[in-house]
């Protein structure tokens, strides 16, 4: 009794085993539509990034811009501030999205995109760092103040 039991599962086994191979020969691996797919949205994923590299780019030379005013009054400085509070704060939002990108950059997937993007965030904390300084830090060095004001008898 026990013998047919085994050959039924065996030819249960066997039958299983036979569909299954016979309809992966059938399905290629790589179906030519899910390949697209694949690709379509990489194509997708580098075009995002570049787009907002590019506003990140726009960003930083807005506030390279900025540095070179002169005779700020205390409310224009107390809105600096603020632009350099939010940049910070948009910095940290970018840099949490670049190591969301950890696992592209390891397959090499839009590798030049994710390095625009990385050297677009390490220019915006410059941007920002250098107006900090203009404004907020070297005004209140006494040989900076002495060389500026030589400067500008030339």
């Amino acid at each position: 009794m026990e013998c047919l039991s085994h050959k039924s599962e065996i030819v249960n086994t066997f039958s299983n085993v036979r569909s299954f191979s016979f309809q992966e020969k059938k399905a290629p691996l790589l179906d030519e539509e899910r390949v697209n797919s694949l690709l379509d949205a990489i194509l997708d994923f580098k075009n995002s990034l570049k787009e907002k590299t590019a506003k990140i780019y726009n960003v930083n030379e807005r506030i390279e811009k900025i540095t070179w005013f002169n005779d700020l009054d205390e409310e224009s400085l107390m809105l600096l501030n603020d632009l350099i509070s939010s940049a910070k704060d948009l910095r940290t939002s970018l840099i949490r999205q670049y190591i969301s990108m950890n696992f592209f950059r390891k397959k090499g997937i839009a590798k030049e995109e994710i390095k625009d993007f990385k050297n677009s965030i390490d220019e915006l904390k410059e941007a920002y760092e250098d107006l900090e300084s203009v404004f907020f830090f070297l005004p209140e060095m006494p040989d900076f103040v002495e060389t500026t004001s030589k400067l500008s008898l030339v």
